[in-house]
């Protein structure tokens, strides 16, 4: 049991066996209904969007096509829905709930909600937005469908600034083998933001996307005239979605209306996806040295670009 994958692959059983028995506890009441945990999932589908084909229904919800043409047929017979030739393929049919699908379907769904929110009324707020962040990073981790959720900036909460440090050192560590003085720096840079800066010429933003923080950037002032961008980070999983660009974007226009000379920006030329960021955001390498950081050997680049 020394092998890492196969301790995450028990650790992983370990939660499906546990989240099984859970969800078959909030399902206890579809055994008083007609309809099996499948068909409630069609039905919900369809009540969330209108007119849908068949095969967007198979693709979102992982079914076997053969099984849901089944299914569907015996909804049609006791109709629960109806379908319409597609406009835009004639080969596909939309289907929709009838209006005695929606009665059948609006009682189950109630009362699924009134058990779910039984379960969350026993842990404090704060608990209960911990399980839904963990929830949602499993479903972000897990899903490999391309994201086009809205990334919204905002200022940090409380707490924030310290998981911003945790997150960038973990994943330099283990992406680069950066040592512990990364996170002393990281820190260093937060605890001076956080305990003085200047709103009017300093400011921290943090990415979110789906209510789970994707990236974050900091702009701090490094003389009179010139800012520095810290703290620049994406989830490696988000990334090529442009969080990054918007970032920037915004430490620019930030430092602009904070009426900086220019803005810039240290990093490390290993940093592949760094470098074309800031030449696409029309930053330029104005510097570059050999030097002994984070316990490697690394070349230290600074880019700035005239504001």
């Amino acid at each position: 049991m020394n092998d890492p994958a196969l301790v995450r692959a028990q650790a992983v059983r370990h939660f499906n066996r546990f989240y099984a028995q859970h969800i078959g506890a909030l399902h206890e009441h579809l055994q008083k209904s007609p309809f099996s945990l499948t068909e409630v999932r069609v039905m919900h589908e369809l009540s969330r969007v209108e007119h849908q084909t068949a095969a967007a229904l198979a693709r979102n919800l992982g079914i076997d096509t053969g099984y849901l043409s089944r299914l569907l047929a015996s909804f049609e017979r006791r109709d629960l829905i109806s379908r319409r030739p597609s406009e835009i393929d004639a080969r596909q049919s939309l289907v929709s709930l009838t209006e005695a699908g929606l009665a059948a379907y609006q009682p189950l769904d109630a009362a699924a909600i009134e058990e779910v929110a039984s379960v969350l009324a026993r842990l404090a707020p704060h608990m209960q937005d911990q399980l839904i962040g963990a929830m949602k990073l499993v479903e972000r981790l897990l899903d490999d469908r391309p994201r086009h959720s809205i990334v919204t900036l905002r200022a940090p909460r409380a707490g924030e600034y310290g998981l911003l440090v945790a997150r960038q050192a973990q994943w330099f560590a283990n992406g680069y083998g950066w040592d512990h003085t990364f996170e002393a720096l990281l820190a260093r840079q937060v605890a001076e933001f956080a305990h003085s800066h200047d709103g009017r010429r300093e400011n921290c933003w943090i990415a979110e996307q789906d209510g789970l923080i994707v990236g974050s950037a900091l702009v701090a002032a490094a003389s009179d005239t010139l800012a520095s961008v810290r703290m620049l980070y994406v989830e490696p999983d988000v990334r090529r979605l442009g969080i990054g660009t918007q970032l920037i974007d915004e430490c620019v226009r930030f430092a602009k209306r904070a009426a900086y000379g220019a803005l810039a920006i240290d990093s490390e030329r290993s940093l592949a996806d760094a470098r074309r960021l800031f030449t696409h955001a029309g930053f330029d390498l104005v510097t570059a040295a050999p030097e002994r950081r984070f316990g490697r050997d690394l070349v230290i680049e600074q880019w700035q670009r005239r504001l």
